[in-house]
């Protein structure tokens, strides 16, 4: 024995992720036992079974649980996953679908309801391009946590694949962080409903200053009750592991990641971005996060607002 406290953590394998859960930023006292996956899984297994200690977790679902009070988690603000979404939205051609006002009163699938993605995308729809979400016909896959809605929301489960509604016409669009088979093999109609999304998401993005955040990293309850220093030392560890992988993509004298102008992209974003195209930090993403609160709780996912300081472990609060 080593006399180090374990802990099981599991993580998608990014960049951000890496340096901590191979050993490179240690966590002074703490064993870590990583658990690499995708994140449905991941999600899945710890929002059903509780099964780790530690976990990167959807935000959508963090929202959902915290907001009902039954969350098994606590939240750490390090926003391991983020990413713009309008290149998640795919239209049948045939449909006559060019603009997102043409989304109104349509059939479109999504793999579930209250996936951070999906939130996100109907936020978005809502708040920027004036489209009533509420009037859409929401057709799911499985949820990964149970959802009660109130009146007036058409959100069922379609009962079959949603890639398939999508190319045999069922559906006349699909949300969802993967493209569709139809959309990447060219058999059906479908295409993205903004093909050039880069510029499309930049010009959101400039209008409301946010990065959508996806994923946080959280603490099982029961944990940081007996361990209340964790959370802090997650959040140092994770915040020196960014830092790290930043400092890679700025590297030429050897390229540390194999596209060979990644570091005139990383000047670029970071400039686009206010310097900091990652940004950690409860303070620095407070706006966003009440935005989440305000999708969801228009969405039917949430009953009433609750504070953002409500998702994430108090001591945290002012790390970054």
């Amino acid at each position: 024995m080593n006399g180090k406290i374990q802990f099981t953590i599991a993580c998608v394998g990014t960049d951000r992720s890496r340096p901590v859960l191979d050993g490179r930023v240690p966590i002074p006292g703490v064993d870590l036992v990583p658990v690499v996956a995708e994140a449905e899984d991941i999600f899945r297994r710890a929002l059903r079974d509780q099964a780790f200690e530690i976990t990167e977790l959807s935000m959508g679902s963090h929202i959902v649980t915290t907001a009902r009070g039954d969350s098994p988690y606590v939240g750490i603000p390090l926003f391991l996953s983020r990413a713009f979404r309008h290149s998640a939205i795919y239209v049948r051609t045939d449909r006559g679908i060019r603009t997102a006002a043409d989304l109104a009163g349509r059939t479109i699938g999504l793999p579930e309801y209250q996936q951070t993605a999906a939130l996100w995308v109907r936020g978005i729809l809502r708040e920027h391009y004036g489209v009533d979400t509420k009037g859409i016909a929401w057709r799911t896959g499985q949820e990964r946590v149970a959802i009660t809605l109130p009146p007036g929301f058409d959100v069922r489960p379609l009962g079959r694949d949603l890639e398939d509604a999508l190319a045999d016409g069922t559906l006349d669009a699909f949300i969802g962080p993967r493209a569709p088979r139809c959309f990447q093999d060219g058999s059906a109609p479908v295409a993205r409903l903004y093909p050039d999304y880069r510029a499309e998401e930049m010009a959101w993005h400039r209008a409301s200053g946010f990065f959508p955040i996806m994923h946080c990293l959280a603490v099982r309850k029961d944990v940081a009750a007996r361990h209340p220093w964790l959370p802090v030392a997650l959040y140092r560890a994770f915040a020196e592991a960014k830092r790290l992988s930043l400092h890679e993509l700025q590297q030429v004298n050897v390229l540390r990641v194999s596209l060979p102008w990644i570091a005139a992209a990383y000047e670029e974003q970071a400039k686009a971005m206010g310097g900091d195209p990652w940004p950690y930090g409860f303070v620095r993403n407070r706006a966003e996060i009440a935005a989440m609160i305000r999708f969801a709780v228009a969405d039917g996912l949430a009953a009433a607002p609750i504070e953002p300081e409500a998702l994430f472990h108090p001591s945290t609060l002012g790390e970054g």
